[in-house]
């Protein structure tokens, strides 16, 4: 028989013999951490090569002692990502929501859709308390991502607003411009009016003079 001592001792390797063994096996890179009476095997699709401004699938296996796997409905679970290296007390970049998903052989792992705003390291923390029933101790485990720079840009809030607002104003001064254009049409318009105006008069003058000059003649021949 095993003394508690030795027994103790392991623990952690009846916690990651498993997930190891699947590790190895594998021809991805998965990294397993153990906390408490629970080990975790994290992994990142694509092929733990992430890029900014691109979704990538963040999973973490789940094993209690003895190799049983802990699913997302038996842990009060939280994903929260932040800038390498982690400090304590700083607010999270990301807060990703976890959904059960199936990945390889494993069903109803915690898993979540990330995307990572810019280029380079972010901290992942785990952490989780048992609920539903289960026995697994509350844990805590940590994953370093290595990101790479992506295609498709990050548009933040204040980049929307800005653009949102140079767009309102290039409209109005669009129709600024549309308004003086018009007054400018309209001007020489009205100036050609005046301008002929005056010979208008003359003709009707000269009409009304000649008319007059002729009513005149045939009464003298008369």
């Amino acid at each position: 028989m095993f003394s508690p001592v030795k027994i103790s001792r392991l623990t952690p390797v009846l916690l990651t013999a498993p997930l190891l063994l699947w590790a190895e096996t594998s021809t991805l890179a998965h990294k397993v951490e153990v906390s408490g009476n629970v080990a975790g095997l994290w992994h990142i699709e694509p092929n733990h090569s992430p890029k900014s401004g691109e979704p990538a699938q963040v999973w973490v296996a789940l094993t209690q002692e003895g190799g049983a796997i802990v699913p997302l409905e038996q842990c009060n679970c939280k994903l929260t990502v932040y800038s390498a290296p982690y400090t304590e007390g700083e607010a999270p970049v990301l807060e990703p929501t976890l959904e059960a998903i199936s990945a390889e052989q494993y069903q109803g792992i915690p898993g979540a859709e990330v995307v990572f705003p810019e280029a380079g390291e972010y901290e992942l923390r785990f952490n989780g308390a048992p609920q539903a029933g289960a026995d697994f101790q509350p844990f805590e485990i940590s994953y370093v991502a290595i990101v790479g720079r992506g295609t498709a840009p990050i548009t933040s809030p204040s980049t929307q607003t800005t653009t949102s607002t140079e767009e309102t104003q290039t409209v109005d001064n669009q129709s600024r411009e549309d308004n003086v254009s018009g007054d400018s049409q309209a001007i020489p318009a009205n100036q050609t009016h005046a301008s002929r105006l005056p010979i208008i008069i003359l003709v009707v003058a000269l009409l009304l003079g000649g008319l007059g000059l002729i009513v005149r003649q045939t009464k003298l021949f008369r």
